[in-house]
């Protein structure tokens, strides 16, 4: 076989598979976007784990200084989210703040909740 038959036996092979990327990147793109949204979901999960731990450490220490427990669960749904189920334990000596809120992803309100929590302590003041 020449040097030239050798070239357009490789082209032609080259030509042959033209098609295939676009046809696996099509076949691909489904998968990649459910990553995607399972990437952004954790994200939003973090981020909602976050906010509990800030708001359960503030609904703590503001429940140890002696702050009606009312007003406390209310500063803790205002820096998580209004349905956070907040539990306030107060005894003389340690005051326990647990925050949990059940997070969906925004564009999937049929998919399971994921339960975030955080708790906090503090001394109780006297």
């Amino acid at each position: 076989m020449t040097l030239l038959q050798r070239r357009i036996a490789t082209v032609r092979r080259r030509s042959a598979s033209r098609g295939s990327v676009t046809a696996e990147t099509a076949a691909m793109l489904p998968a990649l976007m459910i990553v995607l949204a399972a990437a952004l979901w954790a994200i939003q999960a973090v981020n909602v784990q976050l906010e509990c731990v800030d708001a359960a450490r503030a609904a703590a220490r503001a429940a140890a200084r002696g702050e009606p427990l009312d007003q406390v669960r209310d500063l803790a749904r205002s820096a998580t989210r209004p349905d956070a189920h907040v539990e306030i334990a107060r005894d003389a000596e340690t005051t326990n703040v647990e925050i949990a809120v059940d997070v969906r992803p925004a564009w999937g309100s049929s998919l399971p909740a994921v339960r975030v929590s955080a708790s906090a302590s503090a001394a109780t003041e006297p």
